[in-house]
């Protein structure tokens, strides 16, 4: 009924860590690349703790 009173869980924290940074790597990409490059690889490093959380 109440959907503010749940606690996300991790890999929802996790998931949402990588649209962020997913977006933030996009917005990046045509100011500057190195930035938007680093933003990328910082959100693969998120999504494959995603994925070992999953197995």
């Amino acid at each position: 009924m109440f959907g503010f009173f749940k606690k996300k869980t991790k890999a929802e924290k996790l998931h949402d860590k990588y649209e962020k940074l997913i977006k933030e790597s996009y917005d990046l990409s045509t100011v500057n690349r190195t930035l938007s490059d680093q933003k990328q690889a910082e959100a693969e490093e998120v999504l494959k703790e995603i994925e070992s959380l999953k197995s």
